[in-house]
């Protein structure tokens, strides 16, 4: 049996997504921010949320120890969205990826969880650097990935055939 940890911060909790969180997850990979700027994950209902959280979510859980949060307003325990650190097939190491219903956007919230996730990432499980992908055209993304203390590096395609997503590598220290 593996250990999961959660997070705190100020205003938030980050704690590993589970089955429970399927009516949410279905609500925010369906939102039209996420397809826009991350695409179609095929999450249809209810049901199909809770097998994307067992197949993805709760297996990268078992193998690494670290995945996919959801965060949670202290002040209510509302839902704000995820943030995680994600083994993505076609990249050479962990992506570090934010998605918040649109609602909760532009309040600090993803940099504020994206940082101790960051910090958790060094202290808590061992990494020593963090990748992170984004559309071209997704520019709040580009610009928090600065603010976090990422670097663009290259153009790149994750798998054959995909489009081109900019790609940013930062060092943890």
């Amino acid at each position: 049996m593996f250990s999961l940890l959660t997070f705190e911060t100020e205003r938030l909790i980050i704690r590993p997504v589970t089955i429970e969180d399927a009516p949410f997850i279905y609500q925010l990979v369906n939102s039209p921010k996420w397809l826009q700027n991350i695409g179609d994950r095929k999450v249809y209902s209810v049901t199909d949320a809770e097998r994307y959280i067992a197949s993805k979510i709760t297996a990268q859980f078992e193998r690494l120890g670290f995945g996919n949060y959801m965060v949670i307003k202290k002040e209510d325990g509302k839902l704000l969205g995820n943030c995680g650190l994600y083994d993505r097939p076609g990249l050479e190491g962990v992506d570090l990826g934010f998605a918040f219903l649109e609602e909760h956007e532009g309040q600090g919230y993803g940099f504020e969880a994206a940082i101790r996730l960051k910090q958790a990432a060094k202290a808590d499980f061992g990494l020593i650097q963090l990748q992170a992908i984004t559309i071209k055209s997704n520019i709040s993304s580009q610009r928090l990935l600065t603010k976090l203390g990422f670097t663009f590096t290259k153009m790149t395609m994750v798998e054959e055939g995909s489009d081109l997503l900019m790609l940013y590598v930062c060092a943890l220290e």
